[in-house]
């Protein structure tokens, strides 16, 4: 059973400004609009939009920057309430919750009597709930969104007239490279999920990528993820007694954080990757407080951290006294990670979302981390990640920095550069020795005034000799200390297909760049 609260972002931001969830407000992320709520939708209002357009359309729009943590802290009494009814519960994001309900179906006299009693839970603290209940995951956080219930075994059908877009509909159950699959398939005709589930699993294994095969199961209406068959080991867990106490939120978020990267660290030198994970805080009297957080993919340090201080700042900062407020300061942290995987089954993003803006060098987290220990061993300079530079060639284009320096290009490429190659640039950058020839078998140089001393008909890239079938410059640029040097570029269509950019420096021609 899914337990959704629409529009949650723009929700917590109304209650954290004093607003109630009638007025027209928009959470904004990068100048869009992210989540707005139903009276700004109403109007118009759409995500995606620029903050401008929206309130063109809504011109009493309050705006509200995105914050992740707001989201998590104000989300924590939703929980709290749903956990008094089921007591485990499972936080997919801020929002969003899912229960195991077969046996508390049970116990409440079926699932619509289950679906009532969250709902009146969920009322209770001010908030609007929506629950959907399938046999699986997936199935149940869709009909949630339309509060239905969807009869046992019927998951296929249910899914089957579902548009193919459903996939990346719910950022917790998907990964980022999901979207790029999506408008593939929408590209191919495959508009509803049910033409996607139609085809063979080995046609789609060999055509697409890896998640692929998760989100043709998913559609298919299959089971997801399981938990690993191997049993945890103890050691794994992370606990942590506060001395003195901490009820401060900026000294609970230090010692999540600590706490985070002690627990990956054990992690990694077990060779696992954990996909789901408890919380507890325990404080002096003995209280307890729980919360169980899953993952589409695998936890990084920093998730793990963010999901510790959103729990503990929405424990901390809960009414003095009320149910669900601390009755005394925190004395005991314990992580425990309740679904572990194999790493070795998970691929590096190079580039991906979900980094850090402050990163900003396109490695995926996993990746970077990575290259942050091969930097460790071989040096500070040893690893080193492009950004775009100013420059006339595709070479000068890209300047390599230090892993961790501050990313700034030391040439302006906003700049004016005077004989800069025009568009579109090449894919691969070289640097191969080359020749070019005219019909007769001999070299074809480029003379001061910047055209070729005879008409290019081959050329030859190492031992090979190869026939155009259509040139253009060459192009001169830069300026040489000798008065009768020249320097240029040339552009070639060889009869294999390819296409070259010829570089003529120093009386020589190389291959500069390959396009594709």
């Amino acid at each position: 059973m899914a337990v959704w609260c629409p529009d949650w972002p723009a929700v917590a931001a109304a209650t954290a400004v004093g607003l109630s969830a009638v007025d027209s407000i928009a959470v904004l992320d990068a100048g869009k609009v992210q989540a707005c709520s139903r009276a700004a939708r109403a109007v118009g209002v759409r995500r995606g939009m620029r903050k401008r357009q929206a309130q063109s359309l809504c011109p009493d729009l309050t705006v509200a920057d995105a914050d992740p943590a707001r989201d998590g802290r104000l989300f924590d009494p939703v929980v709290t309430a749903v956990t008094e009814v089921v007591p485990l519960t499972e936080v997919l994001r801020p929002g969003l919750l899912v229960v195991t309900a077969d046996r508390a179906s049970r116990y409440f006299g079926g699932e619509d009597a289950l679906a009532e009693q969250i709902v009146d839970a969920v009322a209770a603290t001010g908030v609007t709930a929506s629950v959907g209940t399938a046999d699986e995951l997936f199935t149940a956080v869709l009909a949630a969104r339309s509060g239905q219930i969807v009869p046992p075994g019927t998951d296929a059908a249910y899914l089957a007239t579902r548009p193919i877009s459903d996939l990346t509909v719910e950022a917790a159950l998907s990964v980022p490279e999901r979207a790029d699959l999506v408008d593939l398939l929408w590209r191919l005709g495959i508009r509803t999920l049910g033409s996607f589930a139609e085809l063979s699993a080995a046609d789609v294994a060999s055509r697409f990528t890896a998640d692929a095969i998760s989100a043709h199961r998913l559609a298919a209406g299959l089971p997801g993820r399981r938990p690993s068959r191997a049993p945890i080991p103890v050691a794994l867990e992370v606990e942590h007694t506060c001395d003195p106490p901490i009820d401060r939120i900026d000294a609970a978020a230090f010692l999540g954080r600590r706490l985070a990267d002690d627990l990956h660290h054990r992690l990694t030198a077990a060779s696992l990757a954990c996909t789901r994970l408890t919380v507890h805080a325990i404080t002096e009297r003995g209280q307890r407080h729980s919360r169980t957080w899953r993952c589409a993919e695998p936890l990084t340090p920093e998730a793990t951290a963010a999901r510790v201080r959103w729990q503990l700042e929405g424990w901390l900062t809960g009414t003095a006294g009320g149910a669900g407020a601390p009755d005394s300061p925190i004395a005991r942290l314990l992580l425990e990670p309740v679904e572990v995987v194999d790493p070795g089954t998970l691929q590096y993003t190079f580039v991906g979302a979900g980094l850090p803006a402050a990163v900003g060098d396109g490695l995926g987290d996993r990746a970077r981390r990575a290259l942050v220990r091969v930097q460790g061993l071989l040096g500070g300079e040893s690893v080193r990640v492009p950004v775009h530079s100013g420059g006339r060639g595709p070479a000068e284009q890209v300047a390599l920095v230090a892993l961790g320096d501050e990313l700034v290009a030391p040439r302006d490429p906003d700049a004016a550069w005077p004989d800069r190659l025009a568009r579109p640039s090449p894919a691969l950058l070289s640097h191969t020795d080359a020749e070019v020839l005219d019909a007769q078998g001999r070299l074809v140089s480029v003379t001061p005034r910047g055209a070729f001393t005879a008409e290019p008909t081959d050329v030859r890239i190492g031992r090979s000799l190869h026939r155009l079938r259509w040139w253009a410059g060459p192009w001169p640029f830069g300026s040489s200390p000798q008065p009768l040097a020249v320097s240029a570029r040339a552009q070639v269509l060889l009869e294999d297909s390819r296409a070259l950019l010829l570089c003529y420096r120093e009386s020589a021609w190389t291959v500069e760049g390959v396009y594709e």
